[in-house]
């Protein structure tokens, strides 16, 4: 295809832009610890964890992982397509594994759908399972921050509280060094600019700007097709719906036990708005696999307005990190050994592939 080299150079240069994110948060991140936190006392704070504490997480999680699989696999049924229940999961671990550890544009939903639909002539039903999975996984997650925030937290702003906010904490450090934020706008800015008068600059952001309209024209015609074929399923929509929820406020319950055992006293109704706010905000596609972004605003969110130390707040967001990563693990392994081939499927009518 003419288009084909033209669509890969600016998939790149979109990896690079997420990659540069990540690499500058990073940066920013190691000189506030530095100033702020203190490396010493956020070791302190991780080496207070309890092993046996961070492994009941890590197991909880790994369930809520498999639940998700089972979210899928119902999906996948009410369009008559029979995929066999831990195949399905597999792929939902080897997906997992992509999104966290793989700095490409090759997401893991992309790499759930091209397995499915090589496996039955519901082709369309199949990759568009993977983006509805993906809907409710988000819808539910906003129906969660939404119901506890106006439940416990509407109204209500910041939280100081003794001890809380640790060495200043990240808004003091926001003000502090507002020059150094002030220099990142006026570079960004500049680029902008210099691209804007370069002729060959103004054609990277004219590509940019139209993979920008291509993608959301997609994405808008795929959830058209998604509500026009499972509005005929409410049951099925509604039940998933209900998983999800559960799953999520299991898995979040599991990271205020280990919240807890940080020596972090807030309530667990900021973890379910918290949490599932930075979700949210880790699924838009501005850094690889979330990095940076979700670990700053969950940490911003706990010492700003649930009045958590710097350190504590920190520690959690690295070990909610640690713990996606060592979850998605099982998914190398399943690539390494090909259970994520053709020949573990059961496909339509349940034919098995021989």
């Amino acid at each position: 295809m003419p288009n084909g080299p033209k669509s890969k150079k600016t998939k790149r240069i979109f990896v690079f832009l997420r990659f540069a994110v990540v690499v500058c948060g990073i940066i920013w991140a190691i000189f506030w610890v530095s100033r702020e936190v203190g490396w010493d006392n956020l070791a302190k704070t991780l080496l207070r964890i309890d092993l046996g504490v961070f492994a009941g997480v890590l197991g909880i999680f790994v369930i809520g992982q498999i639940i998700v699989g089972l979210r899928w696999w119902l999906l996948l049924r009410s369009q008559s397509i029979f995929i066999d229940f831990w195949a399905a999961v597999r792929l939902h671990f080897l997906g997992l594994f992509y999104n966290n550890f793989m700095p490409s544009s090759v997401g893991g939903d992309l790499i759930r759908a091209w397995y499915v639909t090589k496996h039955t002539d519901r082709r369309f039903e199949a990759a568009l399972s993977v983006f509805v999975d993906r809907a409710i996984g988000l819808l539910s997650t906003l129906v969660i921050a939404a119901f506890f925030y106006s439940l416990f937290l509407r109204g209500k702003g910041s939280v100081i509280t003794s001890g809380g906010g640790g060495k200043g904490g990240m808004p003091k450090s926001v003000a502090e060094y507002k020059w150094i934020l002030l220099w990142l706008v006026v570079v960004v800015a500049a680029v902008f600019c210099v691209l804007l008068l370069h002729r060959r600059g103004r054609a990277i952001l004219e590509k940019a700007w139209s993979h920008i309209c291509v993608y959301g024209v997609k994405m808008i015609k795929k959830l058209r097709d998604a509500i026009i074929i499972y509005c005929s399923k409410p049951l099925t929509i509604l039940g998933v719906f209900g998983l999800t929820v559960f799953l999520q406020i299991m898995v979040i319950t599991g990271f205020w036990f280990l919240g807890v055992n940080l020596g972090i006293e807030a309530s667990i109704k900021y973890y379910y708005v918290f949490f599932t706010l930075t979700w949210v905000l880790g699924a838009v596609p501005v850094s690889i696999g979330g990095a940076v972004v979700v670990e700053g605003s969950l940490a911003y969110l706990f010492i700003q307005f649930a009045g958590v130390g710097a350190e504590a707040a920190l520690a959690l967001a690295l070990c909610q990190r640690i713990v996606w990563m060592l979850a998605s693990l099982p998914g190398a392994v399943i690539h390494l050994i090909g259970a994520h081939l053709p020949k573990d499927f059961f496909i339509d009518y349940e034919k098995s592939i021989t």
